[in-house]
């Protein structure tokens, strides 16, 4: 009995686990380090994004690489204004957490959960497809889930990525990256017979539109990986994220057009079609032999592995900060002695695995998925600076899109999502069979007291005899409703404390509110009018209980800090207004606090 209710504890409130803190801050991760972390992701794509665009555009598959480049510009513009404004972990999820409800939070984390559910079963498929090439006696299924598996164990007993080992690997990766370039270049044949050839194919009219439409919905895929930056933003020095934006977006623009040059310089569409799931190192054998073909493996074996690690240490991150904000079941918040979630790790890779089975590994229809999912998870981004914009229009921030970039790039991806339901309305299917669940689990999770209220009152109606489970139903409920959240109020403007209540009732299950009023010298003190608004308040909303207090003191990051300690209310449970220009802190310096208007 005694573990259960520790366990349904955990799942209610963990604020000890959020307030110790580590004493030794960790050093901040400058350019190139937090550039190799997301661009050995992001680069990885162009093992396979080649092939891919050309299945669909053909020998156009260099321009639709090419459009795609164009709108990942847009998106570094789009991310960077969110990112600066609001310079905390999470991506999307945190955009929309500080913009709108909990709830669309949470779908946008549903989608970015199973775009790191795709990133690891593609990546890790891919890493022995081209083993395979090499060492044909390898099964390609089995070695994937042996894949999956290894990294499952390695992050379950800590070993999680360096940025160092990350930096070695990118910078192995970009070498062998320009010489497989340079060596495609001198093996062109004079004349390029076979790019005319190739070229000589491509469709007029309707059809040259629908070979754009679906190549260029194909080969979104190698923009994969671009929101991983902003997962880990607060690990990065000042000024870092917009750098990793450019660095990526080069990378990109760059390479994945002139592998697919080369390819199609090279072979014949039907020929690059056949091995498009080790073009690179086919095309490696035909310039530079066996050696240099297994130079390229084992390149894309250690990329595409550090890919498959960034997953696992990316959902880790997101499913627990989900869980500590009760998105998720708290039981997920479980560690093993290293310290490690070793729970949220085993239902990734059982996840992984289910999805890698479910498509028989097809490495087009794992594509769709996973362009469906982090399409749709970018867009939500796109909204996220839209709200940002509308919502929050006084928050400090050191860059803004403009509006036409936003809508550009957000009807860009929107137009690849419809695209890849076109190239193949399975990958959708497939999607929702993960989507869905998820989403009814975090739904679960939002509406956890009126469910419990409804078994409470079952039980009450036809099971009275079961006195202990009653009594534990009505625990459970009171210690949701009871934990505390805190709010800052400026003041006791009606409409400003009306707009807090609305959000606390509509996104959380607590109804205990620690209300916090700073006033710098006593002609500032507002408590009279705060009282005479909470009389209001009280009548508007009967379920809230507010412990109000009033301090003389200087809002900010130590302020912060100490009250969080004092009254055992976690910063995610810390609910402010944006912090305006004025203010020498930024959202980041906070400490992860919500910003609600």
């Amino acid at each position: 009995m005694g573990n259960n209710d520790q366990q349904a504890n955990a799942a209610v409130l963990t604020p000890r686990e959020l307030l110790e803190g580590s004493g030794e801050q960790p050093r901040k991760l400058n350019q190139w380090l937090a550039t190799a972390i997301c661009g050995n992701d992001i680069t990885s794509s162009c093992l396979y994004v080649a092939a891919i665009a050309t299945v669909y555009s053909g020998a156009l598959a260099p321009i639709v690489l090419l459009l795609v480049g164009g709108v990942l510009y847009l998106y570094r513009k789009i991310y960077t204004e969110v990112v600066e404004a609001l310079p905390l972990n999470g991506g999307a999820y945190n955009c929309l957490l500080n913009c709108t409800s909990k709830l669309s939070a949470s779908l946008a984390a549903c989608m970015t959960i199973l775009s790191y559910i795709a990133t690891a079963v593609i990546s890790s498929k891919t890493a022995v497809e081209y083993l395979h090439g090499i060492v044909p006696s390898m099964h390609v299924m089995e070695g994937t889930i042996m894949v999956l598996a290894i990294f499952a164990v390695l992050t379950i007993i800590g070993i999680t990525e360096s940025a160092v080992v990350a930096l070695i690997i990118f910078t192995c990766h970009m070498t062998t990256l320009i010489a497989f370039c340079v060596l495609g270049a001198m093996h062109i044949p004079d004349g390029f017979q076979i790019f005319r050839t190739n070229w000589g194919h491509v469709p007029g009219g309707k059809q040259l539109a629908t070979s754009l439409f679906l190549g260029f919905s194909s080969a979104l895929l190698g923009v994969s990986g671009f929101e991983s930056s902003a997962n880990f933003v607060e690990e990065q020095q000042p000024g870092v994220f917009r750098k990793t934006l450019r660095n990526m977006w080069i990378a990109v623009i760059v390479f994945n057009p002139l592998t697919a040059v080369i390819a199609l310089n090279l072979l014949p569409v039907d020929a690059i079609v056949s091995h498009k799931d080790n073009l690179l190192s086919h095309v490696a054998f035909l310039t530079g032999g066996e050696l240099f073909q297994r130079i390229v493996v084992v390149d894309a074996v250690l990329v595409l592995s550090g890919a498959v690690l960034t997953s696992y240490v990316g959902v880790c991150g997101l499913v627990r900060r989900m869980a500590l904000d009760q998105c998720f079941p708290g039981l997920l918040l479980k560690q093993n002695r290293r310290g490690t979630s070793h729970r949220i790790i085993l239902a990734f890779f059982l996840l992984c695995s289910s999805i890698l089975l479910l498509t028989r590994g097809n490495l087009l229809a794992l594509a769709g998925v996973y362009t469906i999912s982090f399409l749709g998870v970018m867009t939500l981004f796109g909204w996220g600076n839209i709200l940002l914009k509308l919502r929050r229009s006084q928050l400090k921030r050191t860059y803004r899109a403009g509006w036409s970039t936003i809508f550009l790039g957000v009807a860009a991806t929107s137009l690849g999502i419809v695209g890849n339901l076109f190239i193949d309305v399975r990958n959708f299917l497939y999607f929702l069979y993960y989507f869905i669940p998820s989403v009814l689990l975090v739904v679960a999770m939002y509406l956890r007291v009126p469910i419990l209220r409804s078994f409470y009152l079952l039980a009450d109606k036809a099971l009275n005899q079961v006195v202990a489970w009653r009594s534990s139903l009505l625990k459970r409920m009171e210690a949701i409703i009871h934990q505390r959240v805190m709010l800052f109020a400026r003041g006791g403007e009606l409409s400003r404390l009306h707009q807090a209540f609305s959000y606390i009732m509509k996104n959380e299950s607590s109804r205990h509110v620690i209300l916090v009023h700073l006033y710098g010298n006593p002609a500032h003190n507002e408590e009279a009018a705060i009282r005479e608004t909470l009389t209001i308040l009280k009548r508007i909303f009967p379920d809230i209980e507010v412990e109000l207090i009033v301090r003389e003191g200087t809002y900010g990051p130590a302020m912060i800090d100490q009250l969080s300690q004092e009254f055992q209310v976690p910063k995610n449970n810390i609910f402010v207004g944006a912090p305006e220009q004025k203010h020498s802190f930024s959202v980041q310096d906070l400490g992860g606090v919500r910003v609600i208007f």
